[in-house]
């Protein structure tokens, strides 16, 4: 399934300043792993030791935070669009 990673500003050095990238996955799992096929540095920034998506990254496909659905194991589909979104704190 090709689909559309929207990165945030803070990560645009690893694509060369592309706001958004292709890859193939049938997952959320399998398009980070394709993400950091083509742009080293990713799965560091946003996963844990333990492969865990990190606590100050959201990750949504198609508008719903895959925390509530399936993790990592969400499926997506042909033409989704999956967006990494940094946590935002302050007050």
């Amino acid at each position: 399934m090709s689909v559309t990673v929207r990165v945030p500003t803070t990560l645009r050095t690893l694509t060369a300043g592309a706001s958004e990238v292709t890859v193939e996955g049938e997952t959320v799992g399998a398009v980070l792993d394709a993400l950091e096929a083509d742009h080293p540095g990713f799965k560091s920034r946003l996963l844990d030791d333990d492969g865990n998506l990190r606590r100050f990254v959201n990750v949504f496909v198609a508008d719903d935070d895959v925390r509530f659905l399936d993790g990592l194991g969400t499926k997506v589909a042909e033409g989704d669009t999956v967006a990494i979104i940094p946590a935002v704190a302050g007050g």
